[in-house]
């Protein structure tokens, strides 16, 4: 989804990294001035947007700003998530530059006055309304934003905190300026009665007809001749479908694995039973893991079959006494050893509240002191509520006084898990994760369970270097001796499969065979047909060489580049002359459909109830022609051979069935209209973007 619309989901989120931010009038002018700007000249150009520079530098900032949005509910970003999110940076950003120029090519804008209005008029944005709601009433709290734009107004001009809401602001007016252009164009949008009644009738009147085919798939290819003229009309006649928006490569490659030896399977088993004793010994549990495991995850007080272990691990573990390890054990391509830390019975939800001080601002010493003394001040009788409201970080509990609700094993990170579920209700305690610095209070405790807390020690089965040097000296034999012609006949004299990546776009993280392809796409997007790889590139276990056999410019294609993609459909042409042929002749003389079948050598089939809004042939595919030839038609008269998608047909319609007259062609044009500006949005931004001359360079950047 896009990030305007993952900041209106998880606005409280958002606001919580921007401890004690409020809207300064001077700010929000700065903001409306500068337009947000990130599209600056520059030489280090990521692309163009109608001639307007994107700045690599700016992407990169933009992409970090999204990140960590992202990691607030996703966590760590695998590679695949980061290039989700750099996909849909780039899609924001050409948006915004599109959207800037066409406002003030209109004269469209979000200026001081309005603004200020979204923000603390008497009728705020949305994402503000619902940023500042009183829990109790449920409406906007005007007090609420006032507290921030106090603390604001206290901070020092270069509090990163000024930064981070002059970038909300930005997108927030970005998006009432897109909000505009697209409300002024969907305005023009409307549906007259003559559509309405062409709708329902297309969704409402019925077809009942017989039918014939003869398939595409009786007609042997070997039995048929194609020239380049076939391909040349085909072509001609479908140019639209070939206009390619972005450019493709393909490329092929084989893949030299370097998976763990039997030996090195052994090695690793070996090297884990000799920390099976220390880890029986060790007086610091935590600490063991964080120096040993390779998968360095903080153990907490988990129910049964929550330990992240397979089940019979689980209960192992779960009903033995504490101190008592198990393994080696083989689990998920690692070796394992586990031990049994601590099991207790506890409670099995939590209703709690907490205020965040911010470490990283004031350091780990003073945000413990801060929180101390807040402490202090609750147990003198101060309002924890009134106390998270100005000084939590957490804005999307602050505006709740603090609450996070009731809340099972799990939920929250280890170190506020363990405060909670080990502490009693009504317990004050000052905890420290890597959000900050919590000051805790335990507001009620419910259920009773038996919980473990298991360490884990892995480590994962991967080959040595002397596997892996065997492996890449393979590869590295098989580069040196290609030549721009020979990548074929090397790859079948050493035995190996050669695979193909097809159509790979410039900014693409993986291919099919490469789960992690970055190197070797960027590789791609800076050689020349014929080329192979200027190294055995490594992607995890897997030694590459390449070979690139394709380049598809970004425009319409030529026949050549789709000349493959093309001949299925081509063949079908030449078969569909040869059966319509064969269909005509039976034709010829008949009079009823199944005189047809019988002198072509076909079945004669019913179809019952066919609407035109859904054109599907049961047991086939859609076909629209056919289904729109049969609506064409009167009632018993045969058709002339129609070429369809899987064959050719002939037809004849047995009766029509009219639906009642429309009675309600308001609502009708309503519920059209209403689907209209549902896609209204994107095909305005398709349309505009078409038009734009977007250039994307991050090929060679990412």
């Amino acid at each position: 989804m896009g990030v305007m619309g993952f900041l209106r989901e998880r606005m409280g989120k958002i606001l919580a990294i921007c401890i004690g931010l409020a809207l300064l009038a001077f700010i929000a002018g700065e903001v409306v001035r500068s337009g947000g700007s990130f599209f600056r000249e520059d030489r280090n150009s990521l692309g163009e947007v109608d001639g307007q520079t994107i700045v690599y530098q700016a992407f990169t900032d933009k992409v970090e700003q999204n990140s960590a949005q992202f990691k607030q509910s996703q966590g760590a970003l695998s590679p695949q998530i980061l290039s989700y999110v750099q996909g849909f940076t780039w899609d924001q950003m050409v948006r915004e530059a599109i959207m800037q120029k066409e406002a003030e090519k209109l004269d469209i804008v979000v200026g001081p006055t309005e603004s200020n209005d979204m923000v603390h008029g008497n009728n705020p944005d949305q994402q503000i309304q619902r940023a500042f709601t009183n829990p109790k009433t449920g409406k906007f709290d005007p007090n609420s934003i006032n507290s921030f734009l106090s603390n604001l107004a206290a901070s020092k001009p270069d509090d990163p905190h000024r930064q981070q809401w002059a970038d909300f602001l930005t997108e927030l007016f970005q998006a009432k300026l897109s909000e505009k252009y697209i409300s002024l164009v969907s305005n023009g949008l409307y549906v007259n009665s003559l559509e309405a009644k062409d709708d329902y009738e297309a969704k409402n009147r019925l077809a009942n007809f017989k039918y014939v085919m003869l398939g595409y798939a009786s007609v042997p290819d070997n039995k048929i001749a194609v020239t380049d003229d076939d391909y040349k009309t085909y072509y001609d006649e479908h140019k639209a479908e070939f206009k390619n928006p972005q450019e493709l490569r393909t490329f092929d490659f084989v893949s030299f694995s370097a998976a763990a030896s039997k030996a090195d399977s052994a090695a690793i088993k070996k090297q884990i039973e000799v920390l099976k004793d220390s880890l029986q010994t060790t007086k610091n549990d935590s600490l063991f893991v964080q120096l040993y495991a390779t998968t360095k995850t903080p153990f907490t007080y988990q129910h049964k079959g929550r330990l992240g272990l397979d089940p019979k691990t689980d209960s192992i573990m779960f009903n033995s006494p504490n101190g008592f390890v198990y393994g080696p054990f083989l689990s998920n391509g690692s070796y394992k050893i586990a031990k049994v830390v601590d099991s207790r019975v506890g409670p099995d939800s939590v209703k709690a509240k907490h205020i965040l001080i911010d470490q990283r601002i004031i350091g780990h010493d003073k945000a413990l002191a801060k929180a101390d003394s807040l402490k202090k001040l609750i147990e003198g009788g101060q309002s924890f509520a009134a106390l998270a409201t100005v000084y939590s970080l957490d804005t999307s509990s602050a505006i709740k006084g603090g609450e996070l609700g009731t809340f099972g094993r799990g939920t929250m990170v280890a170190p506020f898990d363990d405060a909670v579920f080990n502490g009693k209700t009504g317990d004050l305690k000052i905890v420290t994760t890597q959000f900050g610095v919590h000051l805790i209070q335990i507001e009620d405790q419910k259920g009773s369970s038996k919980v473990a807390k298991v360490a884990v020690i892995d480590l994962p089965i991967k080959a040595s270097s002397g596997t892996q040097t065997i492996v890449y000296t393979k590869a590295q034999q098989l580069l040196a001796s290609l030549t721009k012609d020979n990548f074929d006949e090397q790859v079948k004299k050493a035995g190996l499969v050669k695979k193909t990546a097809n159509d790979v776009n410039g900014i693409a993280s993986s291919v099919a065979g490469i789960e992690s392809a970055r190197d070797i796409v960027r590789w791609a997007f800076n050689s020349a047909v014929g080329d192979f790889s200027d190294k055995v590139y490594i992607e995890g276990d897997q030694y590459i060489v390449a070979h690139l056999v394709q380049i598809k410019p970004k425009g319409t294609l030529p026949l050549d580049a789709v000349k493959v993609q093309i001949a299925p459909m081509v063949k079908n042409r030449v078969k569909a002359k040869l059966l319509s042929d064969k269909l005509q002749a039976a034709l010829n003389g008949s009079s009823t459909i199944d005189q047809v079948a019988q002198k072509s050598g076909a079945k004669v089939l019913p179809l019952q109830n066919i609407v035109f809004a859904n054109p599907v042939i049961p047991g086939s595919s859609a076909e629209y022609k056919v289904v729109g030839a049969v609506f064409g038609s009167q009632p018993n008269k045969l058709s002339k051979p129609i070429e369809g998608k899987q064959g050719v047909y002939v037809f004849v319609v047995d009766s029509f069935i009219n639906p009642a007259p429309l009675a309600n062609a308001v609502r009708e044009k309503q519920q059209l209209g209403q689907a209209l500006l549902q896609r209204a949005d994107g095909l305005i931004f398709d349309a505009l973007k078409d038009k734009a001359n977007v250039k994307d360079n991050r090929a060679k950047f990412l």
